[in-house]
């Protein structure tokens, strides 16, 4: 594993405890499929989140939620289609419930900062 790599765990590894903290319910990690991956499956009370990890070493280089663009948006939502149909969750009573896209931004230096997006971006109604 590269250290761009090792780093990308490690922000998946602090933000899945953040999340924790507040109360999220962690269900899975690192879902893959072929067309994209999506760092965090858990739950927010009732509300299932799909949640990205971005993280950067230093401020200076942008801020990670400047790298979800509508291409890394796309992805993002196929990877939650995948998943609600393979979970059987996108069919019956399981279709009403309410999914969302957070993202979890990390800059660890010069001041390590921690940030939760809730609906970090929309989509349609019965976009799946």
């Amino acid at each position: 594993m590269g250290p761009s790599q090792s780093e990308g765990r490690r922000g998946e590894q602090l933000a899945a405890a953040y999340l924790e903290r507040r109360g999220y319910r962690l269900i899975e990690r690192n879902y893959r499929i072929a067309q994209g991956e999506i760092d965090l499956v858990a739950e927010d009370g009732p509300v299932l989140c799909f949640v990205e990890v971005r993280s950067r070493r230093h401020a200076e280089l942008g801020h990670p939620l400047e790298t979800i663009g509508p291409r890394k948006q796309a992805r993002l939502i196929r990877a939650a289609r995948h998943y609600l149909a393979r979970h059987d969750l996108a069919q019956g009573e399981q279709a009403e419930r309410t999914v969302r896209f957070d993202v979890v931004s990390i800059v660890y230096e010069p001041e390590f900062e921690l940030r939760l997006v809730q609906g970090a971006f929309e989509v349609g109604t019965h976009w799946w």
